[in-house]
């Protein structure tokens, strides 16, 4: 079980999410619903709707879509990878904010992480795992 983290200076809740090569540092507190990533409002910095869906997957599966502001910055690859680290972050900062949350969260796999990584190219080949084409002659 993850370790409840709060802010010290003003007890906001906070968690990590990590997905791909990006990390999301999220923080939540109780408010109305505004959601700031990277200083800028969520739906400008999410163009895709698929993003938006999975950062708000969190959010709604624990209905405190409503509730709760939250703050993020995110950093490292591109925006699924992005989207997919904030709503691990969010899912984590949820629990430290109600424990009560952790097993519906739990359950909807959103505290799960998703390890895959992109595969290191290796020498002699093209790719990951891709050769070089085979010239006869």
């Amino acid at each position: 079980m993850s370790a409840i983290k709060k802010d010290k200076i003003n007890g906001d809740s906070l968690g990590t999410g990590r997905r791909k090569s990006s990390v999301a540092r999220v923080r939540i507190r109780p408010g109305s619903g505004k959601i700031v990533v990277n200083k800028k409002p969520f739906e400008e910095y999410f163009v895709n709707e698929q993003d938006r869906a999975a950062v708000l997957s969190s959010l709604v599966a624990v209905e405190h879509s409503d509730k709760v502001d939250v703050l993020v910055r995110v950093a490292g690859g591109g925006m699924t990878g992005q989207s997919g680290a904030i709503k691990m972050g969010l899912a984590r900062a949820l629990v430290s904010f109600s424990e009560s949350l952790h097993d519906p969260l739990r359950e909807g796999g959103f505290l799960t992480r998703d390890s895959r990584m992109k595969e290191r190219k290796k020498y002699g080949l093209r790719g990951a795992r891709r050769g070089v084409q085979f010239s006869k002659r």
